[in-house]
């Protein structure tokens, strides 16, 4: 700026104002300084003039994995919010693991991020007590804080979801619904089967443990399950899925297309199979979008009391979802 102000022949302060769009200087002069600025290729230090100001106009995002479609589309929308805001976003993926994602939280608060979104992979969030206890702002998404950490979160409705999922199969004539969900320790799956049993409970029906598993979206792990059931005195007639990737890989582990489905979350081609999948869908970035959007309004200084939304879900008839049992 020292360069600028001796080229345009004006006091530094000149230049600053200039350079920070502030009132008191008259046309001409403001004209001169800019046409000094462009000769020189001066270009504005940001990074000093936010951490002057305590701020690093950055944010850190945990989630799962970059590369699920669901999470895509929900770091995409907190992006998108974050540069209206002119804020950059550090993301990292846990992958399911609690050491991990501690990790990637700590080492963003050492880089002095202004906010976290945390999608958490553990139940503990202690951790997090000293970064609180110091202002920093945090805003959890698709799944609760752990250890009683009261903070701001966006949930989906995963047992409202469910529940539906599992009521519209048993519209169209099913009795015997098997549940194929995510690992029993993440909150979403929890919910769903909770879901899923509740809509067994309202329509009358038993809960059966041989119809239900639970663990990692395996293609192989879930084509033994199948083979399991089906072979059961009275095999399921229809499945729910309980989320994207469980549903593409029961898809590739059916060894047969008879059998009605509804899966958890909506994803690529869906609608292109044959028969198109019915599924619960989920709006990832109506969830990012909510979650940035409360965490910048945590960062603004707002002291409102924490806020727990949850966002519905929708169901998504084509077809494999309206089978009607073989007869």
């Amino acid at each position: 700026m020292n360069d600028v102000a001796a080229a345009a022949g004006v006091a530094l302060k000149t230049v600053s104002r200039v350079v920070n769009n502030e009132a008191g200087v008259n046309s001409a002069t403001a004209e001169r300084v800019l046409a000094a600025i462009e000769r020189l290729g001066y270009r504005r230090n940001d990074s000093a003039r936010m951490l002057r100001r305590g701020r690093t106009a950055s944010i850190g995002l945990v989630i799962e994995d970059v590369a699920d479609p669901f999470y895509s589309g929900l770091s995409r929308a907190v992006e998108d919010v974050a540069r209206r805001r002119g804020h950059l976003v550090f993301t990292g993926s846990s992958g399911e693991n609690a050491t991990r994602e501690r990790e990637l939280v700590l080492a963003f608060c050492a880089r002095r991020v202004d906010g976290l979104i945390i999608v958490p992979a553990g139940e503990d969030h202690d951790y997090l007590s000293p970064e609180l206890d110091a202002g920093i702002s945090a805003v959890f998404a698709d799944r609760p804080a752990g250890s009683g950490r009261i903070v701001d979160t966006v949930l989906c409705d995963n047992a409202g979801g469910s529940r539906t999922g599992t009521e519209h199969l048993i519209r169209h004539g099913h009795r015997r619904i098997a549940f194929l969900g995510d690992q029993p320790a993440i909150f979403t799956a929890g919910q769903r089967l909770t879901g899923y049993r509740e809509a067994l409970l309202a329509a009358g029906l038993p809960y059966d443990e041989d119809l239900v598993t639970m663990g990692v979206p395996d293609q192989a792990r879930l084509a033994g399950e199948l083979a399991r059931m089906l072979a059961l005195p009275d095999p399921p007639t229809a499945l729910l899925t309980g989320n994207g990737r469980t549903t593409v890989s029961t898809l590739r582990a059916l060894p047969r297309r008879d059998l009605a489905l509804v899966g958890f979350d909506d994803f690529e081609l869906a609608d292109l199979l044959d028969p198109a999948i019915t599924v619960i869908a989920q709006d990832p970035v109506r969830l990012g979008t909510t979650a940035a959007e409360l965490l910048f309004h945590r960062m603004s200084g707002n002291i409102d009391p924490y806020r727990q939304i949850e966002l519905p879900t929708r169901l998504i008839p084509r077809g494999s979802g309206e089978r009607p049992p073989p007869s």
